[in-house]
């Protein structure tokens, strides 16, 4: 990795908390890929690459009036990402159930151990949606079920549905770092039945789950919520997260025009994970 060039983002956040993390979770979703976060703010990587000049159009807290953040940028050369991560990724405990934590971590006293080496993938667990979408799936009966984890990151939720009883599940992301991550984490897990995938809505012709996780953002769930809809079962369930409270009502809305309830969500830090059912 050593001769990847990368963009480094210096922001300076204003109330620190939430504010960095929310940053992070949007930056997550833009593409950035790693985050140091700091007394002042947060630092955070993306590939020259993958860079646009228009990259941080998207980031709505830049423009909420909440908070005041600045930023500067410049050209890095990656040299040590993994002694980066490993320094900054501290495991965390959800609801005294489920633990997420690197291969170098100790083994914890919870009754769900996930073991993550995320990478440059998006969804450890630290970023609200990721945290939220846990609370669901431990809540929730997965036992016996057939599960789509879209856009699945590291895998994380694919992982935790399966320890939770889930009997078939797939795992997809567009992205080829993640599918890859996906990998090595679901055989890190010793998951027997999860298969991942590369790709989009186009691999769900024809699919048919009792449930479907999507944590993406707001306009790719408005986009596909219609195709998550047709392969949901009967009395099936699709719990969607990567969006803030304000926007709930607008994919509620969407969810009704395609023959899906809103049931229950989660709220954390202005972030919602919400719970649909098919009528």
């Amino acid at each position: 990795m050593s001769n990847i060039i990368y963009i480094g983002y210096e922001f300076k956040v204003a109330p620190l908390q939430p504010g960095s993390e929310i940053l992070i979770a949007e930056l997550g979703y833009a593409g950035f890929e790693s985050f140091v976060e700091n007394h002042e703010g947060v630092t955070a990587y993306i590939q020259k690459e993958e860079w646009r000049a228009d990259i941080l159009a998207d980031i709505q807290i830049l423009d909420s009036e909440e908070f005041e953040i600045t930023y500067t940028f410049n050209e890095i050369e990656q040299t040590n990402w993994n002694e980066e991560w490993e320094k900054n990724f501290k495991p965390i405990i959800v609801d005294d159930l489920v633990t997420v934590r690197a291969p170098f971590h100790d083994q914890p006293i919870t009754k769900y151990d996930l073991i993550i080496e995320p990478k440059m993938s998006f969804g450890t667990g630290h970023h609200e949606t990721t945290h939220m979408m846990i609370q669901h799936i431990i809540r929730n009966d997965f036992n016996g079920k057939t599960v789509l984890d879209m856009g699945c990151g590291t895998g994380l939720l694919a992982i935790l549905a399966e320890k939770v009883g889930a009997s078939k599940l797939e795992a997809i992301d567009i992205d080829n770092w993640c599918y890859l991550n996906s990998v090595e984490n679901v055989e890190r897990n010793r998951c027997e039945h999860i298969s991942v995938f590369e790709g989009d809505v186009a691999l769900l012709q024809d699919k048919k789950y009792d449930i479907i996780i999507a944590n993406i953002n707001r306009n790719i769930l408005l986009q596909d919520i219609a195709v998550y809809a047709k392969c949901l079962n009967n009395n099936g369930s699709l719990f969607l997260s990567g969006f803030y409270e304000d926007d709930l009502k607008l994919i509620t809305e969407t969810c009704a025009k395609n023959g899906l309830l809103f049931e229950d969500k989660i709220l954390r830090n202005n972030w919602v994970a919400a719970k649909f059912v098919i009528k």
